[in-house]
């Protein structure tokens, strides 16, 4: 595997890091949207940019596609992710060959969300992998350049940051090159998650995520799923503009430039942008932290 094409070495290199991320749309409408975002994307030279999978491994095919195409058809390095949920080893070691026929070295490992949700009980797939740690050592063995998720208020299922910070060193002793969080609501919380990390001896590159506030039902529901509560000083500048979408929506957007700023000034590797499959709110930002090129 070339050197440039392992994410890990090239967050570990010092070069402040920029990506985006995508889900497999549903339909050929979806698919339409999602390139046009990806074009528009392009532009913005992202380090790399990550492909989701689907509950259970339900968008298996159309990740391994979406991701192939992204290797062959443009200047951008594709990471595909990927989740113990709904696996055997054998369907495992059928999907990191498909990976690697389609010329993709990046992957992110997931223990994913229980079968019925999160929130529920979690449930192993009999002949499957229990832990991400499991997932982070089998794809190594494979060679390809492993990243995990991390967790700035901890995951809704740890039962303590303490336990929190151990299950992230699990993975990192498993061979994680690199961590990405899901979406961060502070600064402060990521700060905290860096300070763990750094006191477990998980000592590699973790990025954060952002997710604009661009509609705020469907913000308080993802904010729950994940088990947090959205931060008041937060509430307190967007309840205001709530009966205005366009007011709230510009709200959201200087509210994620602000913390992009605190992030980056925290000395964060990166920035990875959750961008639903939609280019212009990203693109905004990018504007507005004149990271424009």
């Amino acid at each position: 595997m070339p050197d440039h094409s392992a994410i890990g070495q090239l967050l570990r290199s010092g070069e402040r890091s920029f990506s985006f991320e995508f889900f497999p749309p549903k339909d050929a409408e979806g698919e339409e949207v999602l390139w046009r975002s990806i074009n528009q994307l392009e532009p913005l030279r992202p380090t790399f940019v990550s492909v989701t999978y689907g509950a259970g491994g339900s968008t298996r095919e159309r990740t391994v596609a979406i991701t192939r195409r992204i290797a062959e058809e443009t200047s951008m390095l594709p990471m595909a992710h990927l989740t113990c949920v709904g696996h055997s080893i054998g369907e495992l070691t059928a999907i990191v060959d498909d990976l690697r026929r389609a010329g993709i070295h990046n992957v992110l490992a997931l223990r994913g969300d229980p079968p019925g949700g999160p929130g529920t009980p979690w449930e192993s797939t009999p002949g499957g992998l229990e832990y991400a740690s499991e997932l982070v050592s089998f794809l190594q063995d494979h060679g390809f350049s492993v990243g995990v998720a991390a967790f700035p208020e901890g995951h809704r299922d740890a039962s303590s940051l303490e336990h929190d910070a151990q299950v992230l060193k699990a993975k990192y002793d498993a061979g994680a090159e690199f961590a990405i969080t899901e979406m961060v609501l502070r600064a402060a919380d990521y700060q905290g998650l860096v300070r763990r990390a750094a006191e477990v001896g998980a000592e590699f590159p973790i990025v954060p995520g952002i997710m604009p506030i661009l509609n705020l039902n469907s913000m308080r529901t993802m904010v729950r799923l994940s088990g947090r509560e959205m931060p008041q000083e937060t509430l307190d500048r967007i309840l205001p503009l709530e009966d205005d979408a366009v007011a709230l929506r510009a709200e959201g957007i200087r509210i994620a430039t602000e913390l992009c700023e605190e992030l980056l000034a925290a000395g964060a590797p990166g920035l990875h942008f959750y961008t639903l499959n939609r280019s212009k709110a990203t693109r905004e930002i990018f504007a507005a932290l004149k990271l424009t090129v």
